[in-house]
């Protein structure tokens, strides 16, 4: 920076003395006209005068200078080493001044930057502890059972019971990372979900038709009212899969005999699916959290699953520009509305 400074002070050095030959050839040519010595007195002191003036105004313009590149590198470390926001000035009119209101603009984003990072990098460590919970349950297991199977001796039938149960951990493994997949797909962007006019009764039968055979396993009474016309913008492989997680979860936690119930209503602006059922309900304190990633109730970790279903759902929805509400009460069942817009 000192060096710039320099060669500005010797541009303006050069200028001035360009300028006072200038006035001395302009003199001369004066007084050889007029041969009037004060011609020539006058205009040498007039180029003494002037050079001084120039001197004064080159060395007020250099200290000018050094303290303006001073100053914006004061900002600059201050915003590099994130140590302070760049400070307020008053005049609003000078260079130093527009130049200060740019930085503190860019100050700005790059703090707005730096949070988004930070809470992007929160995030991240959150989804890799999560992920690393919830594998190590069936990798741990796997181990015991096959440091079962290679040390201790069994007949067929007692070797085949435990290789079925290692063939159940890899299923909870296998769906763990297809619905990590999903997830992570729809959150970075890689997925974009194209809206469609459709008949909202073709995806619901989709949705339907993968629960039913467990339903009827545990002898579940399944209704369904919806309009076979109705015609809905949506992405139906997708909200298929958000449907399909409603009614999945609706029959797990749905004891034997219960019942589900799923009813379309048309709003002004939405169109409700309604999924009921008749399980053992969520407490009111635990239903804000159920939309949580990995989130599961202590007392159903009995039952099979790594609660990202209601997550998912509630991304697929929200892309959408729909909106997921749940209302229960512990020992009567609950009931999972999805709005999506009709247009």
């Amino acid at each position: 920076m000192k060096e710039k400074n320099d060669s500005i002070k010797k541009m303006l050095f050069l200028l001035s003395a360009g300028m006072a030959v200038s006035m001395l050839g302009i003199t001369l040519g004066c007084f050889f006209i007029t041969k009037q010595v004060e011609v020539l007195w006058s205009g040498l002191l007039l180029i003494a005068c002037a050079s001084v003036w120039i001197v004064l105004l080159v060395q007020a313009f250099g200290i000018r200078l050094s303290q303006f590149t001073s100053e914006l590198c004061q900002v600059l470390d201050e915003m590099i080493n994130q140590s302070q926001a760049p400070k307020q000035i008053k005049d609003q009119e000078t260079l130093f001044a527009k130049i200060h209101q740019r930085l503190v603009r860019l100050y700005g984003i790059l703090q707005e930057t730096n949070r988004k990072v930070d809470g992007e990098r929160q995030e991240l460590q959150v989804l890799v502890s999560d992920i690393s919970h919830q594998v190590r349950t069936p990798v741990s297991n796997m181990k015991m059972i096959i440091d079962t199977l290679l040390t201790k001796p069994m007949e067929q039938p007692e070797r085949a019971e435990f290789l079925k149960s290692i063939r159940g951990q890899v299923d909870k493994l296998d769906f763990l990372i297809q619905a990590l997949v999903k997830t992570s797909r729809l959150e970075t962007g890689a997925i974009q979900l194209e809206k469609e006019e459709g008949y909202l009764y073709d995806t619901l039968a989709q949705a339907m038709s993968a629960i039913m055979y467990h339903a009827e396993q545990k002898e579940i009474q399944v209704s369904v009212d919806c309009p076979e016309d109705l015609c809905v913008s949506h992405d139906s492989k997708w909200t298929e899969e958000a449907l399909f997680n409603l009614l999945d979860n609706a029959v797990k936690y749905t004891p034997a005999g219960g019942s589900i119930e799923v009813f379309v209503a048309q709003w002004e602006m939405y169109v409700e699916v309604k999924v009921t059922d008749t399980g053992k309900g969520i407490s009111e304190s635990n239903q804000a959290a159920i939309f949580k990633r990995f989130y599961r109730e202590e007392e159903v970790h009995n039952q099979p699953g790594v609660g990202i279903g209601l997550y998912l759902a509630r991304e697929i929805v929200t892309q959408q520009g729909g909106y997921i509400t749940v209302e229960s009460e512990v020992g009567k069942g609950s009931a999972f509305s999805i709005f999506l817009p009709r247009w």
